[in-house]
């Protein structure tokens, strides 16, 4: 598994986009949200759960850029919520002293 926080710094999407998803993070519900969005009986491990999003996520990019009409920009919100919720739940490593 590539270190999440990696793949984190290396997306690259609209601010429209992105400041949703950072007003949408206090309504953010792990279990009820995460349940529904990965549609599981059970809440997952937050690592989990960041793989699965960031694999829904570039999905969502690539129909995004794409143009389809099958895009939604409300369900892309709702992921990057909760990759955003879940990355907070991930233990911290050493950081970078700059």
């Amino acid at each position: 598994m590539t270190d999440p926080f990696t793949c984190i710094k290396a997306l690259r999407r609209p601010r429209l986009l992105v400041r949703a998803a950072r007003f949408g993070l206090v309504d953010y519900n792990r279990d009820r949200d995460l349940k529904k969005l990965m549609k599981t009986a059970a809440t997952p491990s937050p690592a989990t759960a960041i793989d699965e999003l960031l694999q829904e996520e570039a999905r969502l990019e690539d129909t995004r850029k794409s143009g389809d009409a099958s895009y939604s920009i409300a369900h892309h919100v709702e992921v990057l919520i909760a990759l955003m919720s879940e990355l907070r739940l991930l233990p911290q490593g050493p950081r970078e002293v700059r």
